[in-house]
């Protein structure tokens, strides 16, 4: 199993323990989150962090350098398989190991660590509320708390651990029903600034053993004009349609749509069915997403996403009375 899969490597280049202290109000957990969003886009940082999920623990570098030659990247595994990933003014490069890439095909990078739409997530119908916490000290840096609320249960919260003087980001959770917690990052050292080996950028892997990326985020794909062929009447709240394609070829129509609320985004998969083909209907969990799939007529409608069973189930049953009606 890849604990660390090269989407979850490439996400991590878009960032770059006390209880909720009752009386902070939105306004300061806004200002946290855009030190944030500026820190890990135009600061250098450096360090050693553990990333945890479904009980698999993996031991991960990350150097993020930003200077007059632009920003300069480079992550790479110090446990388990062999994992690296080089991003500078070249593109995105990625060697894995334990997994095989498909030369030239497009790399999903989505919303583990999200680029953070405040003005949509701290809204009124967001689905989200935004709260401040206590302080804890996280790799010798003292951080502060910010957390971002579901305010139903359509979709997972976060706890973000914000470096007091910067803004950095030393840790995140993330969490669901009860705060129960479903994954998490941590910095184990972390530096910056002028403190940041530049040495580290340099990879010690032969350049051959790389693949070059293409990269794209579904949630910020054009939305055609005409829209797509099957939308649902009813959405969970605060999601809304964030892209789409279709097509019909050989194996007959085919559409994916992306419905986001600016933080969680969830894909659907309309394909016609191929006769005889036997498909596991209903709701099934990898990882920190959850899949629910069922038929309606000869097509197959599939729904993916980092959200709760529930939100799947929903969308998935809108999409179905949408294909039964057109």
């Amino acid at each position: 199993m890849n604990v660390l899969p090269c989407k979850v490597l490439l996400l991590l280049f878009s960032i770059g323990a006390s209880g909720i202290v009752a009386g902070d109000d939105v306004g300061q957990a806004r200002d946290w989150l855009e030190r944030m969003n500026s820190a890990m886009n135009r600061m250098s940082y450096q360090g050693t962090f553990v990333y945890i999920r479904d009980g698999a623990v993996e031991t991960m570098r990350i150097t993020h350098v930003v200077d007059e030659s632009g920003v300069r990247e480079r992550l790479f595994s110090i446990s388990g398989p062999r994992r690296e990933v080089i991003r500078d003014w070249r593109g995105v490069r990625c060697l894995l190991d334990d997994a095989t890439l498909v030369l030239g095909s497009p790399v999903e990078v989505d919303s583990y660590f999200p680029e953070l739409p405040l003005a949509v997530i701290d809204g009124e119908d967001s689905g989200y509320h935004l709260e401040t916490g206590g302080n804890a000290r996280i790799a010798g840096q003292l951080a502060r708390r910010v957390t971002i609320v579901p305010a139903d249960g359509f979709r997972y919260g976060y706890d973000f651990w914000l470096q007091e003087e910067s803004g950095l980001l030393l840790k995140w959770v993330l969490f669901g029903e009860r705060h129960k917690v479903l994954a998490k990052l941590m910095f184990t050292d972390f530096v910056m600034g002028s403190e940041v080996d530049l040495a580290e950028l340099e990879s010690d892997s032969p350049t051959e053993d790389f693949v070059e990326l293409k990269t794209f985020n579904p949630k910020k794909l054009p939305v055609k004009q005409n829209g797509p062929r099957w939308y649902p009447q009813e959405l969970p709240p605060g999601f809304l349609l964030a892209s789409y394609n279709n097509k019909t070829g050989v194996n007959g129509l085919y559409e994916h749509t992306v419905y986001s609320d600016g933080l969680a985004a969830v894909s659907v998969y309309i394909e016609q069915g191929s006769d005889g083909e036997s498909i596991t209907q209903g709701v099934s969990q990898l990882g920190t997403n959850n899949a629910f799939s069922r038929k309606q007529g000869g097509l197959q409608i599939t729904v993916i996403g980092e959200v709760p069973a529930l939100t799947v189930e929903t969308i998935a049953q809108e999409m179905a009375n949408a294909v039964a009606a057109n």
